[in-house]
């Protein structure tokens, strides 16, 4: 089996892949101060929940947005798994052209998302993915990495909120009943769920413009299904969207 590691600012996600089809997921916080055994601890604590065992773990990949923790899964890999971990970087086979400024800025989920939408979805396509930060990605139509655009995600637009005003309270991301608040709490729930609807109606418009016709819109990340449920420019939402990019980008570099 693989293990499909997606490390990102808030959570590490896990994918365990048995051939093309993911078995099972499951995700732990991330932290840059957890060493590999105590990241492995809490992965092998999970497993059997998930109907996996160690040895089940012949291969693994990763990408990281956290530079820091990306040797500490290489650890684990070699000492658990006694496998090496494929780490998307430079030099990996991606099949993601990069028509970028500096394509080395550009982070590896990004690309790894771009893998995953054409390889699943096909081009022109817009990827959403709503984390730690919302970013969208657009992939052309012959499968090439064009560029994008990268606003504060929802959780930290709340965040914000809340520690930079007196008086406002911290929110839990609900829909609230209608656009116009009636309490404090409904209003910011309002301001940032239907205001992020916008935004993402907003810039799909934009991207999809400017990609020269129309584009498959896909969404992933925590609050997809929130969003992609108060409007139509969303067409697909995939949870697992990273997960399966890194699965099809070990298929490239096995060959």
């Amino acid at each position: 089996m693989l293990l499909a590691i997606d490390v990102g600012n808030s959570k590490v996600a896990y994918g365990i892949f048995d051939g093309a089809s993911l078995k099972t997921h499951l995700s732990i916080a991330t932290s840059i101060h957890r060493s590999s055994d105590e990241y492995a601890s809490l992965l092998f604590n999970l497993l059997p929940f998930h109907g996996v065992t160690k040895d089940d773990i012949q291969e693994a990949i990763l990408c990281s947005v956290v530079p820091p923790l990306v040797p500490v899964f290489e650890e684990l890999c070699q000492r658990y798994f006694r496998t090496v971990l494929l780490v998307v970087e430079p030099g990996v086979k991606t099949g993601v052209r990069i028509n970028m400024d500096n394509p080395r800025e550009v982070g590896a989920d990004r690309i790894v998302n771009a893998a995953a939408a054409y390889g699943l979805y096909g081009g022109p396509a817009i990827v959403i993915d709503m984390g730690t930060a919302t970013t969208f990605d657009v992939i052309s139509e012959d499968g090439s990495y064009i560029g994008g655009a990268i606003a504060p995600g929802m959780e930290a637009a709340t965040e914000a909120l809340f520690n930079r005003t007196a008086r406002l309270p911290r929110i839990e991301l609900v829909r609230p009943p209608n656009a116009i608040g009636k309490n404090t709490v409904a209003a910011m729930q309002s301001g940032v769920i239907f205001g992020y609807v916008g935004l993402v109606e907003g810039l799909v418009s934009r991207l999809t413009r400017e990609v020269g016709g129309k584009a498959r819109v896909i969404a992933t990340g925590g609050y997809a299904d929130l969003i992609a449920r108060e409007t139509r420019v969303i067409e697909e939402v995939d949870r697992h969207l990273t997960l399966h990019g890194l699965r099809l980008i070990r298929d490239l570099n096995r060959s």
